[in-house]
């Protein structure tokens, strides 16, 4: 990982990138695809890390420490109409402990509880969301939400601009007619 006292822009801090949710099932796994379509679709700074998060839980914890900002993409539950695409910031985010079946049902609340905790709060948390239609089993989002993956995309670019952390459009391959 690239260090920011390696990069040219330094005041950036140390940038995490973190795609949530489970692929298996449908609108779950948006954040995820999100991440990967950033990925192949965008250049960023050497200095931002791209983490494919899935369902990892507390596993997840080791990424607050020692970063400045980290922008998290997910499904959330706004209570909003299937599509909705928002962002949550800071302390609007929830962290709370909540009681679980099993270690299986840890979440991203739990983790930025966890982390306050632990004082390894980052300088800057940041949840882009969309409010998913379906949870179950399945590979493919809903159309829905399949059709406003690019706005979920726009809105993270948006808060990394804000961060002064500038992506830019991977160019086209080149015919080789």
């Amino acid at each position: 990982m690239t260090r920011p006292e390696d990069s040219d822009e330094s005041d950036a801090g140390r940038v995490t990138v973190l795609g949530l949710g489970n692929i298996l099932l449908s609108d779950e796994g948006v954040g995820v695809h999100a991440l990967n379509a950033l990925q192949s679709r965008y250049v960023c700074p050497p200095f931002v890390e791209f983490i494919d998060g899935g369902t990892m839980g507390l596993d997840l914890l080791p990424l607050f420490q020692a970063r400045d900002r980290i922008l998290i993409i997910d499904a959330v539950d706004f209570d909003k109409a299937p599509g909705h695409v928002g962002v949550l910031e800071g302390d609007k985010i929830p962290s709370v402990l909540m009681s679980k079946l099993s270690v299986h049902h840890i979440g991203l609340s739990d983790v930025l509880f966890a982390a306050k905790l632990m004082r390894e709060t980052p300088l800057d948390v940041c949840l882009v969301g969309i409010q998913p239609k379906e949870l179950d089993v399945g590979l493919d989002m809903t159309p829905e939400i399949r059709v406003k993956l690019d706005a979920l995309i726009e809105l993270v670019l948006q808060k990394l601009k804000e961060w002064n952390i500038e992506c830019v459009l991977r160019s086209p391959l080149k015919s080789s007619l």
